[in-house]
């Protein structure tokens, strides 16, 4: 009867009909309901144990008893304990009603609990994020008296919440800045704007411990209970200033270390017949030890010499400036390039530790014999064209870096016959390292065929043309080490 009543009153009714605690629980475990219809008294349970059951469950399911032996005390104590509504069977023209009724109310009562819920999350979220800030939040009035701030006040400040909520603002400044902050406010509030923002700027804040540290400083003023509030956001920024100390420091390395790079290099070629030579040295952003020099030698010889220190800075620059040293005092003295490097890495392997080495070909330029011998420690192989631009003779490494054992000994190559319209092309691996968009390297074949492109043009023009080909293979993207080359004509 209670269902036929339910469908003629509009409702879709799908119903389970239960006599026992077990049925009960069952029933309410297994299906999502929208009301609960008891009869007051069953042989096996009844209305208030069926209410038990329900609120046990946790689920606000709305509760109404029909029944037609109770008096209105019993439906009154009823009520008192939760239910919802009694009907009388003989009046169930209030059921349709009802249940209208209280599904409503259950329904307002979720809407109810889903927006305290969702007020409760985001409170959960808004504290989260104040508790965890790693910048210190403070609110203050327009006296600049604070009234909270969040835990990152201890870390940035050292002083606890409670020690900083009623003071001045100002006893988180040196001395020499207070004052500021309230002048700013002052002209804020007289100028009648309604909303502000500060940039972050930056400035110095004063530790429970009297120490001054920098800090960054963004503001930002709200309304609350018609009320003017500034909250300010606070970040330490001592790590930030160190690494900015650091960075300028390394680019003031680095400047320094271009300056002894660059008075090093021969302002220009010598002027040797049959030979027409060209050098030049292109440092990278980050400077590092290329070198190349000519050494008069005896006997009007004339020593060709190109290096390559590992590592970037002031250190390799160094090093680069002692290895000049010693070659030219050497290269004086002595004919054998063999030699001169032996007596060199002696001295260079007591001073430059197992962190550095040099690369090094050394070439000794003979204009009576129209010849080349050479030793070469550890470097990219020297290559000779003939006058066709085919390779004629590969001058390959001789022996390792410099500085790596000081009992190394160097020989000297044999002699290599230079012939009219033979090129000598040596190079460092910045120019066979650089790379292209796609990841491809320049290599020394490609730089060989530049030099085969240009050959008819003077020494120093080819060696320009070969780095300015470098850099189009690079799509002129920043260099990662220097591009140094020696070249020689035969003529």
């Amino acid at each position: 009867m209670i269902v036929s009543m339910l469908r003629k009153g509009g409702y879709e009714v799908s119903f389970q009909r239960v006599e026992t605690a077990p049925a009960m629980s069952a029933a309410l475990a297994g299906n999502s309901w929208d009301v609960v219809l008891a009869d007051y008294n069953l042989p096996e349970f009844s209305a208030p144990n069926a209410l038990k059951i329900v609120q046990q469950s946790g689920l606000d399911i709305p509760f109404i008893i029909v029944s037609g032996g109770i008096g209105e005390d019993i439906a009154v104590s009823a009520m008192k304990g939760g239910a919802h509504d009694y009907l009388m069977k003989g009046n169930l023209s209030r059921l349709v009603p009802a249940v209208e009724r209280e599904l409503r109310d259950a329904a307002n009562r979720a809407s109810q609990r889903n927006a305290e819920r969702a007020m409760q999350e985001s409170e959960l979220r808004y504290r989260l994020l104040w508790e965890t800030a790693p910048e210190a939040i403070i609110m203050m009035d327009p006296s600049g008296t604070i009234h909270f701030t969040n835990p990152a006040v201890t870390e940035v400040f050292g002083f606890s919440a409670e020690e900083v909520v009623g003071r001045s603002v100002t006893s988180l400044q040196p001395v020499q800045l207070r004052g500021q902050y309230l002048a700013a406010v002052k002209r804020f509030l007289a100028s009648g704007v309604k909303k502000l923002n500060w940039r972050a700027v930056e400035t110095l804040g004063l530790r429970k411990d009297g120490a001054e540290i920098p800090i960054e400083v963004s503001f930002s003023a709200v309304d609350l209970g018609g009320e003017t509030r500034f909250v300010a956001f606070i970040r330490d920024i001592t790590e930030r200033k160190r690494a900015e100390r650091e960075l300028r420091d390394n680019k003031e390395q680095f400047r320094v270390a271009r300056e002894i790079q660059q008075r090093l290099f021969p302002k220009a070629a010598p002027n040797l017949p049959p030979f027409e030579i060209g050098g030049a040295s292109y440092p990278a952003e980050a400077t590092g030890g290329d070198y190349f020099d000519y050494l008069p030698m005896l006997n009007q010889r004339l020593g060709i010499v190109l290096g390559d220190v590992t590592g970037h800075g002031v250190g390799p620059a160094l090093l680069m400036a002692e290895t000049r040293a010693y070659l030219r005092v050497l290269a004086g003295r002595r004919e054998d390039v063999g030699e001169i490097l032996t007596r060199a890495n002696g001295v260079l392997a007591e001073d430059v530790g197992t962190e550095r080495f040099v690369t090094l070909f050394i070439g000794r330029l003979d204009p009576q014999a129209r010849s080349l011998t050479y030793a070469s420690a550890g470097h990219s192989p020297a290559h000779v064209l003939d006058e066709s631009g085919k390779v004629k003779t590969v001058l390959a490494r001789t022996g390792i870096p410099l500085g790596m054992r000081p009992d190394t000994q160097y020989g000297s190559s044999a002699e290599v016959q230079l012939e009219k319209g033979d090129i000598v092309v040596v190079l460092t691996d910045g120019i066979e390292e650089s790379v292209s968009r796609e990841g491809e390297l320049f290599g020394a074949e490609r730089a060989l065929d530049v030099v085969r492109q240009h050959r008819e043009k003077p020494a120093q023009q080819i060696v320009e043309e070969l780095y300015r080909a470098v850099r189009k293979f690079s799509s002129n993207a920043p260099q990662i080490d220097d591009v140094t080359v020696v070249l020689v004509k035969v003529g």
